[in-house]
């Protein structure tokens, strides 16, 4: 399922990032790659916090929606 549809405050492994070269490229620097543990923070107005890798990141609901977890 996309990290879109986690549930807040549960650890979750990612499968698979999707999308473009370009899209995976930048999710992997801000530590999105497959086999992390991360958790959705908070859901707010199409935005989502996420922590990775001991740090809070903001994405935006289309890039999350990339991430298979």
């Amino acid at each position: 399922m996309p990290l879109t549809m986690s549930d807040t405050g549960n650890p979750v492994t990612i499968r698979k990032i999707g999308g473009k070269e370009e899209t995976r490229k930048f999710l992997e620097n801000l530590g999105f790659v497959a086999g992390e543990v991360v958790t959705v923070i908070s859901d707010i107005g199409g935005n989502m916090i996420v922590n990775v890798k001991d740090s809070r990141v903001a994405i935006g609901k289309d890039l999350a929606g990339k991430i298979i977890v």
